[in-house]
């Protein structure tokens, strides 16, 4: 059975090839030349990428506390 690392590894190696892909609609506005259009779709980008990592953070900040405590 793969450990951990090795999993993890294998993982990011492997999905990285899949996700490289660009929508054609963001492709062709970051390549007209616009530049404040290109600022806007790499906000909205960086938006939409940070709630999902911080419910994730929360999460396990919740699970953490709650073992914390039925520890004691």
């Amino acid at each position: 059975m793969l450990n951990r690392k090795t999993a993890l590894t294998f993982l990011l190696v492997f999905t990285s090839i899949i996700f490289n892909a660009q929508c054609a609609m963001c492709k062709a506005v970051v390549e007209s030349g616009n530049i404040s259009m290109a600022e806007g779709v790499n906000s909205g980008i960086t938006y939409l990428m940070v709630f999902p990592y911080l419910l994730i953070g929360v999460l396990f900040y919740v699970i953490y506390r709650y073992k914390k405590n039925a520890k004691i």
